[in-house]
């Protein structure tokens, strides 16, 4: 694995990356519990109806839509599956025969701008990307939503039922705009990464 140095016009200093920009407030938690998208068990079936780019967020995700055939176009993992480590076996199958992995800093509860640039530079890539994420990938789903062109699919675990699948739509994304804005933190740094 590479860490990937390819900075854009807004990228801070390195050291500035992990930083947390935003943090999830205690208020807001209950609602992150609602998905965003339709609940899905069958891969096969979803993979039928995901549009591009695709992207998959956690491992067990990753591992399951792989297995159905299909490689994400942009996979975030970070080890683990219900604050439980995965298998190796699952961990290497998320994390190998991806053309690039970044690595990244994002501790629970918050979002690092090294994620959220990393999210936006690999959605603009034509390779598969993978994000290893040293910490916790829960949250990747809402600024992936927000970056994503319209059609495309966001996948996420929804513990003890399935994966979400979100087809982007601008009325998903004001929807995930508006509870980010109620995060603590920059949000207007959030906006210009995204933007």
């Amino acid at each position: 694995m590479t860490r990937d140095h390819d900075r854009n016009q807004n990228s801070p200093p390195d050291d500035a990356d992990d930083q947390p920009l935003l943090s999830l407030p205690t208020d807001v938690r209950d609602e992150l519990k609602e998905p965003f998208g339709s609940i899905e068990t069958d891969a096969e079936e979803l993979l039928e109806r995901a549009g591009t780019p695709l992207i998959a967020v956690g491992d067990m995700v990753t591992y399951h839509l792989r297995a159905a055939g299909t490689a994400p176009d942009v996979s975030v993992v970070d080890g683990r599956t219900e604050r439980q480590a995965v298998d190796a076996e699952i961990r290497e199958a998320v994390t190998t025969e991806t053309a690039l992995s970044v690595e990244v800093t994002n501790p629970p509860a918050v979002l690092t701008e090294a994620l959220v640039l990393a999210l936006v530079d690999a959605l603009e890539r034509p390779e598969p990307t993978t994000i290893v994420v040293d910490g916790e990938e829960d949250l990747a789903a809402l600024p992936a939503i927000v970056a994503a062109p319209d059609g495309a699919s966001v996948v996420y675990g929804q513990p003890g039922e399935g994966m979400v699948h979100v087809e982007v739509t601008e009325d998903v994304r004001e929807e995930v705009r508006a509870l980010l804005e109620r995060f603590e933190g920059d949000g207007e740094r959030l906006w210009e990464l995204l933007s």
